[in-house]
């Protein structure tokens, strides 16, 4: 997402995002829960078989953790968040360690922010619901390329796999103004 993206189309749909996930962030900070970041560090082996991986396996070729496109946005960012990095690109929870973290912290919903509504959150959420988790997107800080395409997502399958919320509902939720 940041100005180096190696996806400038889907980093320019995501910017009017930003103050969302940050909103987001913020409130649940706030209210005691976990963040949790899954950046991508770069491939340990080849360019991968989807082909969004072929298609950016030359870009990515040299980042490896502490690269500065693996970097999390500083804006996003806060020393008591929890860092799940992965070395493959289509999704932060297949085949990782995030889920079976959050299982071992006895967290049982999560809630989805970030990018994309083209891949890594479909996949991402689809996993957590069928791995028991309760999944929640938060509308406004979520995105795909082009932005409208990513709406279309959003309704017509996120919304069959997780409750889509607005970020005003988690925080009266966090505030406990409104049941969970």
């Amino acid at each position: 997402m940041g100005a180096d993206s190696i996806l400038p189309a889907l980093a320019a749909d995501a910017a009017p995002t930003l103050a969302g996930i940050e909103q987001l962030l913020t409130l649940a900070r706030s209210a005691g829960v976990l963040v949790v970041h899954a950046p991508y560090l770069g491939s340990l082996g080849g360019p991968g078989t989807t082909p969004l991986m072929r298609s950016t396996a030359r870009a990515t070729a040299d980042w490896t953790p502490g690269h500065p496109a693996t970097e999390i946005l500083p804006s996003l960012l806060d020393p008591t968040d929890l860092i799940v990095g992965r070395h493959h690109g289509a999704s932060p929870t297949w085949g990782t360690e995030l889920l079976p973290i959050l299982h071992t912290r006895n967290i049982d919903t999560l809630i989805f922010a970030g990018v994309s509504l083209n891949v890594a959150i479909p996949l991402a959420v689809g996993q957590a619901a069928h791995e028991g988790f309760h999944v929640v997107v938060a509308r406004e800080a979520v995105v795909g390329t082009p932005a409208e395409y990513g709406q279309l997502v959003l309704r017509n399958t996120i919304a069959m796999l997780a409750r889509v919320v607005d970020i005003a509902d988690l925080a009266a939720a966090w505030d406990g103004n409104q049941p969970e």
